[in-house]
């Protein structure tokens, strides 16, 4: 949310800059070593090795997730766009894939090469939160299911 910030406010571009590349990568280098100190190479009962057929099932059920809600958003917008005879722009549906802020720059983008005066970005993170409010919710339901 923080490079968002600064970088769609145009007034830093050097930290903007800094943030989408050098401390993008530092981030990633941190957490990839983090998480990757913590895993084990022994199978037992409860840790397994990284890459079994569980571990693709998850990637798996990922990608069909995303893939769902971005199309299920496209086709509400479109539903909306409809409904409100065009007052709707039918692009805000593809931006409520939770947990990924990307989305919404996108929408932005296609957007803004649309119509150069289009301002996507605030509308496109309201769904863009409520699917990742949406998410954390189903995953504390879920959660509370398996215990």
């Amino acid at each position: 949310m923080f490079g968002n910030l600064i970088r769609e406010c145009g007034v830093v571009p050097r930290l903007a800059g800094a943030a989408q590349n050098e401390l993008m990568n530092i981030v990633t280098i941190m957490l990839g070593l983090t998480v990757g100190s913590t895993m084990t190479a022994r199978a037992t009962a409860y840790t397994g090795s990284f890459f079994t057929l569980d571990t693709i099932a998850v990637f798996g059920l990922g990608i069909v997730a995303f893939a769902t809600a971005t199309g299920a958003g496209v086709l509400l917008g479109k539903l909306m766009y409809v409904l409100s005879k065009g007052k709707v722009n039918p692009m805000i549906g593809a931006a409520g894939v939770s947990a990924v802020p990307m989305a919404a720059r996108v929408v932005q983008n296609m957007a803004s090469k649309e119509d150069p005066g289009n301002f996507l970005l605030m509308h496109a993170m309201g769904p863009n939160v409520a699917g990742a409010i949406g998410a954390a919710v189903a995953g504390g339901v879920l959660l509370s299911l398996v215990r």
